[in-house]
């Protein structure tokens, strides 16, 4: 019995003996957690002050170019061709000759023409002669009144006789000056559709001989949505005053300048758009009508605007934001509207102001309300390395991420 009594004692010292160093432990480690946890570091991140300046709003368009003038050649005589005067795809003049129809039978047909009037025309003087005698004779009563008034009729009906052979002729003049073909406007011709010794027949519905389109100035046609056309058009009286710009396919810039030509008298309420031609020149003759054609449409005077680089833009579902450090060096959300793209910079239309910083590289490290350790550049040294690593979004921080 004293055995076990021995043994339950130890246990029992031995038990107190670790609660109390546990106790002592767990206060311990309670006193040192201030001093174990350090407070994290300030992130860097490049910040760039908000740019401004007065820049013209562009809008870009896609359309199709479009010539001032086209015109299908079709013959206004029957007959076969005898001539080509003209080179597939060369440039003529207004005047030129394209084709010759066989004018043998039109020739023919106006000294027939040429001899009915001479007919007609000697009629004519007897007709006058007979009614000049019957107009002395019934003074004397050598006639009757009736056979005066049947020698004014005659008179007159050579008279009439007279004319119509003139306008005869004319036609047949007419259709014989019609089998040389001319050119109506200047411009660049197309194939030659029917060859020599092929028929033609006369009439609009009969086949183009050839088609001819103007080369300088050439039009560029566009739909324009509603805001644009409030905007930059309408507001404007004179629309030759509305700056438009040009670029084809194979080309990274607007390499032309325009003005608008024409707007449409009515809004399309289906697509929201309204038709708008602009006029650029084209003396080189590089610009076919057809060409798919890039165009910008501006206003008529820059207007201010604040612009940033589009690496410091975010997306937020359906908003775009930007991360605003403030004079405290603390990030902050900023939801912003956004505009056209301008001099490699994003215009944005609300929600920031000119002088602002807000971060341009590290968007993705940076959330709102942390401190950070902000390095300032400037704004168009980034649009510079954007455009040079070919970056158009650049780095986009999701609201998942915040």
């Amino acid at each position: 019995m004293p055995t076990m009594r021995n043994k339950l004692a130890y246990l029992l010292a031995a038990g107190a003996s670790v609660a109390a160093i546990a106790t002592v432990t767990t206060f311990q480690g309670q006193a040192d957690t201030p001093a174990a946890i350090a407070a994290p570091a300030a992130v860097e991140v490049d910040v760039a002050p908000v740019v401004a300046r007065p820049v013209v709003d562009w809008q870009s368009y896609s359309g199709r170019l479009e010539a001032v003038e086209r015109v299908d050649i079709r013959p206004r005589v029957s007959g076969p061709i005898t001539e080509i005067h003209f080179r597939n795809g060369a440039l003529v003049k207004k005047g030129d000759p394209l084709f010759t129809i066989d004018p043998e039978p039109y020739k023919a047909e106006v000294a027939r023409a040429e001899a009915q009037l001479a007919a007609a025309q000697a009629r004519a003087r007897y007709a006058d002669a007979e009614m000049a005698r019957a107009s002395k004779l019934v003074a004397d009563s050598t006639i009757t009144r009736r056979t005066l008034d049947e020698r004014e009729h005659n008179a007159r009906d050579a008279a009439a006789n007279v004319r119509a052979a003139e306008a005869a002729l004319k036609v047949a003049r007419l259709d014989l000056g019609y089998t040389n073909v001319t050119a109506p406007i200047s411009g660049r011709v197309s194939r030659a559709e029917i060859t020599v010794g092929n028929m033609v027949a006369a009439g609009a519905t009969a086949q183009p001989l050839t088609t001819i389109v103007s080369v300088s100035p050439i039009y560029a046609a566009f739909d324009v949505d509603e805001q644009t056309y409030l905007r930059h058009i309408a507001s404007v009286k004179d629309e030759s005053g509305v700056p438009v710009q040009l670029g084809l396919t194979n080309e990274s810039d607007y390499s032309r300048r325009g003005t608008v030509e024409h707007v449409d008298n009515r809004l399309d309420a289906v697509s929201g758009t309204i038709r708008v031609r602009a006029s650029f020149n084209n003396e080189d003759g590089v610009l076919v009508p057809g060409l798919f054609a890039r165009i910008k449409v501006g206003g008529s005077d820059p207007q201010p605007a604040v612009m940033v680089d589009e690496r410091a833009i975010g997306t937020d579902q359906d908003k775009k934001f930007v991360l605003v450090v403030g004079d405290d060096n603390k990030v902050a959300y900023r939801r912003v509207e956004l505009g056209s793209r301008q001099e490699g910079l994003r215009i944005v239309t609300s929600g920031l102001k000119a002088g602002e910083r807000i971060v341009v590289n590290g968007l993705q490290r940076a959330r709102p309300g942390d401190q950070v350790q902000p390095r300032t550049i400037a704004m168009e040294s980034v649009a510079t390395q954007s455009a040079q690593a070919g970056l158009r979004g650049g780095d986009v921080a999701k609201a998942g991420d915040l």
